[in-house]
């Protein structure tokens, strides 16, 4: 078994290419010891009708023939009872408590269990770097969703450094300085000469 990452196709590969797009999947290094993941998949939707067959083509030759799989139904809207991948029949089954939200279970018959991270298709390229890394390092413990919420974290923070850098930019640049004086002060009435009464009036 081998780490692998499948970079998304450009553009134009996937408009004019007939063949399928790669499959965005990286694994443990061989040898490690056991975690709580072994590996991260970044399907490229929620149908896991089109997903699974990509997926299996894969893993059976590294992990021997898939033939269950089971997911949780909190983020996949349709889950089929049976998949049909390369030459044979892929059973799926659903644990709503019993099975992390963002993990994939696969089992086979020579090898056992297998858990998948399942990284959510509308996730950012550099994101789903971060989460296919962090996920097969052997000195990690945390959970799918654990990954998944460190991510979002990550994220967030990079959003606000950026908003912070920019707002700094701006200040650098003149920002809040350069604003028109009269948005400083309130506009002041106009200076007229009130003339001087004559005496005895």
């Amino acid at each position: 078994m081998t780490a692998t990452m499948f970079d998304k196709p450009a553009v134009e590969e996937r408009t004019f290419s007939s063949s399928p797009p790669p499959l965005r999947l990286q694994l443990a290094p061989p040898g490690t010891a056991p975690a709580l993941i072994d590996g991260a998949w970044w399907p490229r939707s929620r149908d896991l009708t089109a997903e699974l067959p990509a997926l299996t083509a894969v893993l059976d030759p590294l992990w021997g023939r898939i033939t269950h799989v089971t997911v949780n139904p909190t983020f996949w809207s349709v889950i089929p009872h049976r998949v049909p991948v390369h030459g044979h029949v892929v059973k799926v089954g659903w644990f709503r408590a019993e099975q992390d939200p963002h993990k994939l279970l696969l089992f086979s018959y020579t090898v056992g269990r297998w858990d998948l991270l399942v990284i959510p298709p509308e996730t950012s390229a550099v994101t789903a770097a971060r989460l296919m890394t962090t996920a097969t390092e052997p000195s990690w413990s945390l959970t799918a969703s654990g990954l998944i919420q460190e991510a979002e974290f990550f994220r967030t923070a990079a959003e606000a450094d950026w908003d912070s850098a920019r707002e700094l930019v701006w200040d650098s640049e003149g920002g809040h300085d350069a604003r028109p004086a009269s948005s400083h002060r309130r506009a002041e009435a106009p200076i007229g000469r009130v003339p001087i009464p004559a005496a005895g009036m």
